[in-house]
């Protein structure tokens, strides 16, 4: 490298100590200033598209709707698969764009979507409401607060709650605010048939009567010379009251709407979603914070407000913290900020003990200052504080250390030989900056595979490669001047005889003549010589002499070390079949999702009473904290790695905060025992957490076919299979079962002798079971929807229905006097996948097992069976065991530019084919310790493992390329071939081990995080026991690559 940096540094130390100081500053602000989250942003790129046929069957809202939906979206480039479901009246489509897009494109692919849908409305049935978009899935309202009464009504609630939601918007780094569980409330017209038929009016010609007289018509401006004057009509009702007063006329009279109606204000019915909390009715205050906000100011910000909230809410009323992102957060960022301090404590220690005091200090000086620059770098980058940036300083907090270890230790090294501080510092310096600079960047590029890896796992998991290359070029960069400059002032020469002392001046004299010298000539001095190495002591006793025998043994059976090597590789590879596998391990949240699924046409009050009814009996529970319960849809996203379930009346959710982890397997063990018990018609599932990308259940497996028959019979047959396997515990498809509905064949015959048409019958038909808005009824801020329908009455039975009435201008007729009805069973659901019917059958599993094993090994009995099932079914794994493969498919893409990568620079560095050759056998090495390791700790084989086994590769090869640059200097220096081999060893055995240990000890507080545990453990275990046996292998594998003989002795 051009200039000796050391010897700058140490000339200049005001300099070195002033950008010392100014990074410390520049870090300490970058610290307080970065946003604070749980996970990383990453986008979501799904659509979803939606649409609503009243009065259609699953059938044909598949046919008519979604099948043309699906057809056009396809023709959008980037689409990855569409998805769709189809229910009576309703159909939802989901697009998927590919992972390797941008979110800038995604958001110019999403355009392109609702163009060309648009474009195809023209060819979608008339009366269709829709289709309707949403891609925005990035909001986490991970804030929620619920209000309870027990004397207030839920119109009473949602007024309190509009309140709160207003002074809510106004705290910074709020970024919306929405309600849940609201009850609207409707203005309900119900008329008697019989009545309807004396007034001579049919349902739809009522319905216009009443429209006109209560909706807002636009009326006139006149214009003047001077001032615009607007007519404005009155009359309006503003009351029920005024509502009973419009005027009805027919068969020559006229009424009062109240003389044949019976008007009143109710909630709406059937109702909408609810929300509990604590088995309370509640009105849920959902918030989601800005993009890069903090946190856990938000948390402060918003426990002010609740504060002062609290002395002036109403007497009756109760504000509740349903859930509290900040709160984790804050968890969290104590959790890592711990596990740091250790990693550093750890790591001083090891320092102090093993350079001692005078290296220590120095180290302990680096090692912050190192810290500094990565908050610098994260604020330069955006990147927030969360769990992928905290473990990330601690992932490289055992490596930043490496490069100051190597050069402080060669300082004290030459300085203990003899040599005047400057020029030790200078020779490590020019000994050591070219070799640990390459073999930094090597480490670095070792992590580029997930910053480059084009899918959500790159998203997420990204930000680890920016700030541990952030953090290890600081560390070079550090090692390079203020640890030489520092090393000058503190490091002392071991004590001499005073006669031999010279004083201060003298040899401030010295240093300063010998200055330009050390710049120049330090790699030519006699101390680098083999007898200086020899003189040394510390290489000649103690373990050095132990070492030095197994490394002469290793290099006289060269052979045998290398073999044995390879074949213990070759084990390891048979060992990590025997490893679990999972996609990302759970989480530590106390949180635990239950999902009630009801059978297929269940009403909102089913599963409202069985929501209930399972909310009573946990709360009984010890370990409970709260409870949340979400009726016909589910919680919103309050955390980035769960997909919100969308709306349907047979399903619910029960959100219940343990108090912690052990409570949380216990409740999750306890409700599943609950369900089986009281609730046998229920299908219930619990989960914790999930950390990563988003997947409902641990083991799903997609089945797909032409024909809905086709693929019903596959899924059944798939069910069996899966419940032979021993480690399933429940399985649901997310379609199969078929909905109750009542066939009414009409007599035509009949209906003209009634003076009846099919749109009359439907009419009354909706407008006496259901009801059909008209018209908007205006209260303040609310609009309210005036709901026309015929008195409700009983009709569980067939018989019941029977006898609804249907009004003809001769009076009401039963409408079995017209039509024949009739029960059957339809699809009460239809899913699809890239437009073929599709049923992916979900299983949860049991304690101990991963749902990437249980997958496998079902996928193994298919193919076994695979000739029982039809050419045209196809069955493939979906959920956590299709993203991890997918996942995995994308984090090596970038591998064998990553290995271009390493190959130029070492053959920059090495400019020797042979010697490359030496460097990258080692790199395998690591798979060894890594699949050991996980063995030996129980871990699964996840992302994050892979991910560490990936970035052990770099620090490897950093390790081999600075023993073989010593070979290089020994040999520069006179060595004899064997000789330089075996005393670069020795004297290069010292710093490894110790950057390693550094490494591997600053990896322990990682272990018991469920998250980084793979990754601590793959990195920590591959590296102790790589570095090991590459000081023993590499060397011998250098001797048969050069062909040095045994008979070469030094």
């Amino acid at each position: 490298m051009r200039g000796n940096w050391a010897t700058w540094s140490i000339k200049h130390k005001q300099v070195i100590y002033f950008f010392a100081v100014l990074l410390t500053v520049m870090g300490i602000f970058s610290y307080f200033t970065l946003g604070r989250q749980e996970d990383p942003d990453f986008a979501v790129k799904q659509m979803v598209i939606s649409a609503a046929w009243p009065g259609a069957t699953a059938k044909q809202m598949e046919m008519q709707v979604t099948d043309k939906i699906e057809k056009i979206a396809q023709t959008v480039p980037d689409v990855d698969y569409i998805t769709s479901y189809s229910r009576p009246g309703v159909c939802v489509v989901n697009v998927f764009l590919k992972e390797t897009l941008s979110t800038a494109e995604s958001k110019l692919r999403w355009q392109e979507v609702r163009n060309l849908v648009s474009d195809g409305k023209n060819t979608l049935p008339a009366g269709l409401y829709g289709p309707y978009y949403n891609d925005h899935f990035d909001d986490v309202f991970g804030n929620v607060y619920a209000i309870t009464s027990d004397s207030y009504s839920y119109e009473d609630m949602r007024k309190e709650a509009s309140l709160i939601k207003d002074k809510f918007v106004l705290i910074p780094d709020v970024k919306k605010v929405e309600l849940l569980g609201v009850q609207p409330e409707k203005i309900y017209i119900q008329l008697d048939n019989a009545k309807l038929a004396k007034l001579g009016m049919s349902i739809d010609q009522l319905a216009s009567v009443i429209q006109a007289e209560t909706s807002v018509t636009p009326t006139a401006m006149k214009q003047g010379a001077e001032q615009n004057i607007y007519l404005r009509l009155t009359g309006l009702p503003d009351t029920v009251k005024n509502i009973e007063n419009l005027p009805l006329s027919g068969n020559g009279r006229t009424l009062r709407l109240g003389d044949v109606a019976t008007i009143k204000r109710d909630y709406a019915d059937p109702p909408e979603p609810k929300m509990y909390f604590n088995g309370k009715p509640a009105i849920g205050i959902a918030i989601s914070m800005i993009d890069g906000g903090n946190n856990l100011q938000l948390g402060s910000n918003l426990a002010n407000e609740v504060k002062e909230l609290q002395k002036t809410l109403p007497l009756g009323f109760e504000l509740h913290q349903v859930l509290n992102q900040p709160q984790v957060v804050k968890n969290a960022i104590s959790e890592f900020t711990k596990s740091l301090v250790e990693a550093i404590l750890i790591v001083l220690v090891v320092s102090l003990m093993t350079l001692g005091r005078q290296s220590g200090y120095v180290i302990s000086i680096c090692i912050p200052l190192v810290l500094m620059c990565s908050m610098v770098g994260m604020y330069l980058w955006g990147i927030d504080l969360h769990k992928i940036s905290l473990g990330s300083l601690i992932v490289s907090l055992g490596m930043l250390v490496d490069d100051a270890v190597v050069v402080v230790e060669m300082i004290e090294t030459k300085i203990n030989e003899g040599w005047d501080r400057l020029k030790a510092c200078s020779f490590a310096f020019e000994s050591s900056a070219k070799p640990l600079l390459t073999g930094t960047m090597i480490t670095c590029i070792s992590f580029m595979p997930i910053a480059f890896a084009k899918s959500n796992v790159g998203d997420y998991a990204g930000s680890l490669f920016i700030v541990i290359s952030v953090t290890l070029m600081s560390s070079w960069l550090i090692a390079s001047t203020v640890a030489p400059a520092l090393a000058h002032a503190w490091l002392k020469a071991p004590q001499i005889p005073s006669e031999n002392k010279e004083n201060p001046a003298a040899q401030a004299t010295k240093e300063n003549a010998t200055s330009r010298e050390a710049e120049q000539h330090a790699l030519s001095e006699t101390g680098t010589s083999a007898e200086a190495t020899r003189k040394n002591p510390l290489y000649e006793k103690g373990f050095y002499k132990v070492f030095r025998k197994i490394l002469n043994w290793s290099l006289a059976h060269r052979i045998t070390v290398v073999l044995g090597t390879l074949a213990i590789f070759a084990a390891s590879l048979l060992l990590s079949q025997t490893l679990k596998q999972e996609f990302f391990p759970a989480s530590v949240r106390p949180e635990l999702l239950v999902e009630l699924n009801l059978p297929e046409g269940s009403s909102l009050k089913a599963s409202d009473a069985a929501a209930k009814k399972l909310t009573d009996l946990v709360m009984q529970e010890e370990g409970v904290a709260s409870i949340s319960t979400y009726v016909g849809k589910s919680s919103p996203r309050f955390v980035l790695v769960i997909d919100p379930v969308l709306p349907r009346d047979n399903y619910a959710q029960l959100v219940v905060v343990a108090k912690d982890t052990d409570s949380r397997n216990h409740l999750e063990k306890r409700i599943k025992t609950l369900v089986e018990e009281q609730m046998p018609n229920v299908q219930s599932y619990s989960r914790s957490i999930p950390l990563g990308p988003p997947t409902p259940y641990p083991v799903m497996i997609r089945v797909s076919a032409p024909t809905d028959q086709e693929v019903k019979l596959a899924a059944e047959k798939l069910k069996q299979i899966m419940l032979a396997n021993k480690n399933v515990t429940l399985i649901r498809y997310d379609w199969m079962e078929k909905a109750p509905s009542v066939k009414v064949e009409l007599d035509d015959d009949k209906l003209r002798q009634m003076g009846l048409t099919r749109k009359a019958v439907s009419s009354a038909l909706f407008a006496e079971i259901n009801g059909y808005s008209i018209s908007q009824y205006y209260e303040g801020d609310q609009a309210i929807d005036l709901v026309f329908r015929l008195e409700p009455r009983d009709h569980s039975k067939i018989s019941d229905l029977g006898m609804l009435s249907i009004p003809t201008a001769k009076g009401a007729v039963p409408l079995n006097q017209v039509a024949h009805l009739s029960y059957e069973n339809e699809d009460g659901m239809i899913w699809r996948r890239n437009l073929q019917p599709t049923i992916t059958v979900n299983a949860g599993i049991t304690e101990g097992s991963t749902g990437n094993d249980v997958s496998r090994n079902i996928m193994v009995e298919v193919k076994k069976n695979r000739q029982s099932f039809p050419a045209s079914v196809t069955i493939e794994e979906d959920g956590p065991a299709e993203k991890s493969a997918n996942a995995l498919v994308s984090i090596l893409a970038p591998v064998p530019a990553m290995l271009v990568i390493m190959l130029v620079l070492l053959m920059l560095m090495l400019k020797d084919i042979k010697k490359l050759f030496v460097v990258i056998c080692t790199a395998p090495l690591g798979i060894i310790g890594v699949i050991l390791g996980l063995f030996l700790f129980n871990t699964p084989l996840g992302i994050m493992a892979e991910i560490g086994a990936l970035a052990l590769i770099g620090t490897i090869i950093r390790n081999a390329t600075v023993l073989v640059d010593q070979i290089d200097q020994h040999l520069a220096q006179g060595m004899t071939p064997l000789h330089a081999v075996k005393e670069s060893v020795v004297v290069r055995f010292r710093p490894i081990m110790l950057t390693a240990l550094t490494t591997v000890l600053g990896l322990i507080p990682m272990f018991p995080n469920d998250f980084w545990r793979g990754l601590a453990i793959a990195i920590a275990c591959g590296l102790m026991l790589a570095t090991s046996i590459t000081l023993i292998f590499m060397p011998t594998l250098y001797c048969m690559v050069f062909n040095i003989k045994n008979e070469e002795e030094a």
